[in-house]
């Protein structure tokens, strides 16, 4: 049924006229996300609590009307546009942090909370929380849960899904449930809570999250390792893990990506660097300072051109603010980008740095290459302006043969930022035909009249 009067004004019933948005001016800012295509709903709603959400999925799926659940709208691959129009559902207005409970590591939050308020806050009480995407002083806690978000430290600690005990969550027929625990351990019935957290919107509306905290790392060390060969700096991070040192983040920028970051934060980059390492440890002093000297050990043995260790946490997050400029600083190379989220095993990241270098030769095309080496996950950027053909033929061949060549190596098309509508013509390449048979069997099984984020993943 198309989107009607009548359901307006049911949903201004719902969440109140302030709290529904339909005017073009008013809604254009949630037609996008970081992908450049805008796709218009013919309404913004803004619920306050469960309930809400629960009577506007009952609605929509009376009505055969999408929804689009969307957090802060900062995802990578159109997970949170309305491709299909419809309702969008903002869960801004969701934004308490119910309880931090020290004694058991729990804390109880809405989805609407921005990660990176959330952990000063447990930081505040001398805890951790350690998943932190490039966008936590924007993202929401419910989006990182949809996307199953990871950053820099996933390499020590792990990524979202780590750290969600359980949750509640609205199914698009409008049943409220919970899923997993608020304890340690737990294994009755299926993990539930494990297949919504990365389901990108597409099973159910996450009202609530119960996240495990860690104790607050005594002491924190970063350190910059400048090489002359990106070759040099990718064989490095596989060594230093063969060494058995478990950083608490290994980040990886080639000379481009370098480049990009100075001009932009003017941080004291050096820019005739082939590539550096950003590498930070972290745990008692002792051990802090152990780890310092067995990885500077082995850069230095690895041909490392120089190790620079930041003095105190004022050099450190300066270092940190230029890492996280780097994407939006590479449109000085172009008007466009393309931006994939490949893994691969971390004994292979110099394989992939020379494949990645050679199909820039081959195409002429400018592509930067940076992220969490530590993990095996490297942002490949491919700059270009699509209003050439011919360029944007080459570089969507280039993203084909990135994928297959990472798939070769034993990788994964995605580590972070989801399938969304930019990657869902690829996903069959890693998915097979039979595992994507039952996830539709799973889909149709949460979501029967299918509203609920259509046109995502497995389109």
């Amino acid at each position: 049924m198309a989107f009607s009067h009548k359901i307006l004004t049911k949903l201004e019933h719902i969440v109140g006229k302030s709290n529904c948005l339909h005017q073009k001016e008013d809604i254009l800012c949630y037609a996008y996300d970081t992908t450049p295509d805008l796709y218009y709903p013919e309404a913004v709603v803004f619920p306050q609590n469960s309930q809400q959400v629960a009577s506007v999925l009952t609605l929509a799926s009376q009505f055969g009307v999408s929804v689009t659940p969307r957090g802060a709208g900062s995802g990578m691959t159109g997970g949170s546009v309305p491709v299909k129009g419809g309702i969008v559902m903002a869960m801004t207005r969701l934004n308490r942090i119910l309880a931090i409970d020290r004694d058991n590591l729990v804390a109880i939050c809405e989805p609407g909370v921005v990660t990176g308020q959330f952990q000063k806050a447990v930081e505040a009480q001398g805890l951790f929380y350690p998943p932190d995407p490039s966008s936590a002083d924007f993202s929401t806690l419910g989006g990182n849960a949809a996307e199953c978000a990871g950053g820099p430290r996933a390499v020590k600690y792990g990524v979202t899904r780590d750290y969600i005990l359980g949750l509640e969550v609205v199914l698009p027929t409008g049943e409220i449930i919970k899923t997993g625990v608020q304890t340690a351990k737990g294994v009755v019935g299926y993990d539930l809570t494990r297949l919504i957290v990365g389901s990108e919107g597409t099973l159910g509306v996450i009202t609530r999250l119960i996240l495990r905290l860690l104790p607050l790392p005594e002491m924190v060390q970063t350190m910059t390792v400048i090489y002359d060969k990106m070759e040099t700096a990718a064989e490095t991070v596989s060594e230093i893990i063969r060494q058995g040192i478990i950083p608490r983040s290994v980040e990886y920028m080639d000379n481009a990506s370098i480049r990009c970051a100075e001009e932009y934060s003017k941080a004291g980059l050096p820019t005739d660097a082939d590539a550096i390492l950003i590498i930070e440890v972290d745990g008692t002093e002792n051990e802090v300072s152990h780890a310092v000297e067995r990885i500077t050990s082995v850069c230095s043995k690895a041909g490392a051109r120089e190790i620079k260790h930041a003095e105190n946490r004022e050099e450190a997050e300066i270092l940190w603010k230029a890492r996280k400029s780097v994407s939006p600083a590479l449109f000085k190379y172009g008007p466009d980008k393309i931006n994939e989220d490949i893994v691969v095993p971390r004994s292979r990241i110099p394989d992939m740095v020379r494949k990645i270098k050679a199909l820039s030769r081959e195409t002429g095309l400018t592509m930067v290459s940076f992220g969490h080496a530590g993990d095996g996950n490297i942002h490949v950027n491919i700059m270009l302006d699509k209003k050439d053909p011919v360029l944007l033929q080459k570089a969507n061949q280039a993203v084909a043969d990135v994928f297959d060549y990472t798939l070769e190596l034993g990788g994964t098309i995605s580590g972070e930022h989801g399938v969304g509508i930019t990657k869902s013509a690829y996903m069959t390449k890693e998915i097979s035909a039979e595992s994507v048979a039952l996830m539709r069997r799973i889909k149709a099984a949460f979501d029967p009249a299918k509203i609920l984020n259509p046109g995502k993943m497995m389109v």
